[in-house]
């Protein structure tokens, strides 16, 4: 496909024009840029000309201007979470940031019941077994930081960006943490057992032997992530996206599956005994050695 072509995409009823450049070089990993980059046949509807996406399409101008131009939308917070939602949906990891950015930014000019700044963390991290137990910290900027041990147990992390950030052995038992992103943080042997994660954004995270017993993990993002060894027994994972995680040697015991995406996931020596994988998509993935007994296909 030439790259300078034209593309009319139908996104849930609304239609849109623009060019394969556009959808493919600000955002070079996202799914638009996949789909387009051809490498892939993509199927137009042949009266029309539209790519139909089933996606609602309120939000998806702000899409396309951000990857024309690279500049976030200044919108309410309740359009921002929606339009949140979609970037992650488009896998756009660099619209996702902004967003948060401009998320946080706008919390520091105003009220908030947060308990700590970001200052205050970076204080408190550099004394010895650092512990937020319990503290009130959603909507943080605390990317990038080495938060390796910090205890975070029973602590609200709503919406917080963790991204690119150190969470070595960190634990975050019982926490409130929907919303938050993980993109590329470092999580080995760290213990989530018992976290709300909904709609967490963990794409890219190293999660090596990490304990997510019991945790609510409905809509998460784990693309490209790494959960070898990692202990997900009884997780809700229903509707997750796991595409290419690598979950050698993972223990998914009693894990709920529905409609959980594993395409491609590497599923080699994993323990699935008597887990329902009726409705989980497993296409490309690697199950060598796995412990199917009893499992629902």
């Amino acid at each position: 496909m030439n790259n300078s072509s034209i593309v009319r995409l139908n996104i849930g009823g609304k239609k849109f024009c623009t060019t394969t450049d556009t959808l493919t070089q600000r955002e070079p990993d996202s799914m638009l840029a996949a789909m387009f980059s051809g490498r892939h046949t993509v199927c137009h509807d042949p009266e029309s000309g539209f790519i139909f996406v089933d996606r609602d399409g309120k939000h998806f101008r702000h899409i396309l201007n951000w990857l024309r131009d690279g500049v976030v939308p200044t919108l309410s917070d309740s359009d921002y979470s929606e339009l949140l939602r979609e970037a992650e949906y488009y896998q756009m990891l660099g619209l996702i940031e902004g967003i948060k950015s401009a998320l946080n930014k706008r919390q520091e000019g105003a009220e908030s019941d947060t308990e700590l700044t970001r200052t205050d963390i970076i204080k408190c991290i550099q004394s010895e077994k650092v512990r937020f137990r319990g503290v009130n910290l959603s909507g943080l900027d605390l990317s990038k930081l080495d938060l390796s041990y910090v205890d975070f147990s029973y602590a609200s992390l709503k919406n917080v960006f963790f991204s690119r950030t150190n969470l070595h052995c960190a634990k975050f038992r019982d926490v409130y943490a929907e919303g938050s992103i993980f993109h590329n943080a470092t999580l080995r042997e760290c213990e989530f057992t018992g976290a709300n994660l909904r709609g967490a954004l963990l794409a890219g995270a190293n999660l090596q032997s990490a304990n997510l017993q019991d945790a609510c993990l409905i809509d998460c993002s784990f693309c490209g992530a790494d959960l070898r060894s990692a202990h997900l027994q009884t997780a809700d994972l229903t509707n997750a996206n796991l595409e290419g995680a690598n979950l050698e040697g993972a223990n998914l015991k009693g894990a709920k599956l529905s409609n959980a995406n594993l395409k491609g996931a590497n599923l080699q020596r994993a323990y699935l005994r008597h887990v329902n994988l009726r409705d989980t998509h497993l296409e490309g993935a690697k199950l060598d050695g796995a412990n199917l007994l009893g499992a629902i296909r």
